[in-house]
């Protein structure tokens, strides 16, 4: 989690990489986090008679966030999370098909590992309810084969004297479009609203607990994400506990 604009895949080697892992400190690691490919909310056919769910809408969401989803977004991936205190979630990624939405893939997750907040600040160990953009990816590893525009860099990297299972956290991220510039690196430290708002928000490769304010997923579930998320389809993710995604 970091800060400074990069192109390409040329290392960074500036001052701006050492301010780049002190946010990286504040911002999505330090935390804990874990992984699987299974997952249970959302869009499952439900019994007992109940009535079907719209499959026009994104299920379990309410008028407020699903007003928000952007009418051309044709991807969007839906995090669950189990309780607004809570650090477990699933994550679903759901695929537009004519003016239906289709699951597609879900996986076991992790959220903040104080639970969400509607109003997110530096350090508060929550993760930010709402529904942002999703533009540019990057990470520690090669490029996989991502759509969305790719960052490779040894700046990525957890510190060391970080738990030994944190240290493949960033392998692979995708920024979550909360306080930043789109367009950027996920290592652009910029924060439009402030420092204060926190920033760094990004969905990433799991560890077995709960994060700083991230989603963090499986790595098979990041190389699915990285290689079937694109721009031309402008996804999006909608995230938080139940309760705050219904109303």
């Amino acid at each position: 989690m970091g800060d400074m604009r990069m192109s390409g895949t040329k290392s960074i080697r500036t001052a701006a990489a050492a301010a780049a892992a002190l946010l990286l400190l504040t911002a999505c690691g330090g935390g804990g986090d874990s992984g699987g490919d299974k997952g249970g909310e959302g869009g499952r056919a439900q019994r007992g008679g109940a009535p079907a769910p719209d499959p026009t809408r994104i299920p379990k969401v309410g008028d407020g966030l699903q007003s928000r989803i952007p009418a051309d977004a044709r991807q969007v991936i839906a995090v669950y999370g189990k309780g607004v205190n809570s650090a477990d979630s699933t994550v679903v990624l759901y695929t537009k098909r004519g003016k239906s939405w289709e699951r597609t893939r879900d996986w076991v997750a992790h959220n903040g590992k104080r639970g969400w907040t509607t109003s997110h600040h530096e350090g508060d160990k929550r993760s930010p309810v709402g529904v942002y953009t999703l533009s540019d990816a990057g990470g520690v590893l090669p490029d996989p084969g991502a759509r969305l525009p790719y960052t490779a860099s040894g700046s990525f990297a957890a510190p060391h004297y970080w738990p030994k299972s944190h240290w493949t956290d960033f392998n692979y991220v995708i920024a979550i479009d909360y306080n930043r510039v789109k367009g950027t690196s996920p290592l652009d430290p910029t924060r439009p609203e402030g420092q204060r708002k926190g920033g760094s928000i990004w969905l990433h490769m799991d560890h077995g607990s709960g994060t700083s304010g991230c989603v963090s997923l499986s790595k098979s579930g990041m190389e699915y994400l990285l290689k079937n998320l694109d721009p031309k389809q402008h996804p999006v993710v909608v995230m938080g506990d139940g309760a705050h995604l219904a109303a």
